[in-house]
């Protein structure tokens, strides 16, 4: 009987092992992210609509205010350039006049630059023009138009 149960014990292990599901080693793998984003640089720009005094003269008067966004780690350039060299015109008559950025003075060109050594967003600066007045300045409407450049270094 010993023999009968010995071999029975030996049959059900057998069986449990040849049923019994097998271990598997572990096993692993990666997953790679990747992403990249773009430079993005803008100005968004608000003209005030200033109805200049060249015969009183102006000085620092603001024209309008500039939000820039640039997402360069390097930082940006803001360049602002007069139509007509910094010279209001009216005709073949000119009134000058200095441009402001942010309060850095142009070159006398109606040109100004300003650079920026980061990543800036919603920075608002203001654009003001200065024109020494002159009481003999001929009649006229003059004009000019200002352009606002972003450029990411």
């Amino acid at each position: 009987m010993t023999r009968l149960l010995t071999a029975l014990i030996l049959g059900c292990l057998a069986w449990t092992a040849a049923t019994a599901p097998a271990r598997a080693a572990t096993a692993k793998n990666t997953i790679g992210l990747k992403a990249t984003v773009v430079t993005a640089c803008t100005v968004d720009v608000t003209d005030l609509g200033v109805a200049l005094d060249v015969v009183g003269g102006e000085t620092k008067r603001q024209v309008g205010s500039v939000v820039e966004n640039c997402n360069d780690a390097k930082g940006y350039t803001i360049t602002v350039n007069s139509a007509n060299n910094g010279k209001l015109q009216s005709g073949k008559n000119t009134v000058t006049f200095t441009t402001l950025y942010d309060g850095t003075t142009g070159n006398g060109s109606g040109s100004v630059s300003v650079t920026r050594s980061k990543a800036t967003f919603a920075k608002t600066a203001a654009v003001a023009v200065t024109i020494a007045g002159n009481a003999k300045t001929i009649a006229g409407n003059y004009t000019d138009t200002l352009t606002i450049t972003i450029k990411a270094k």
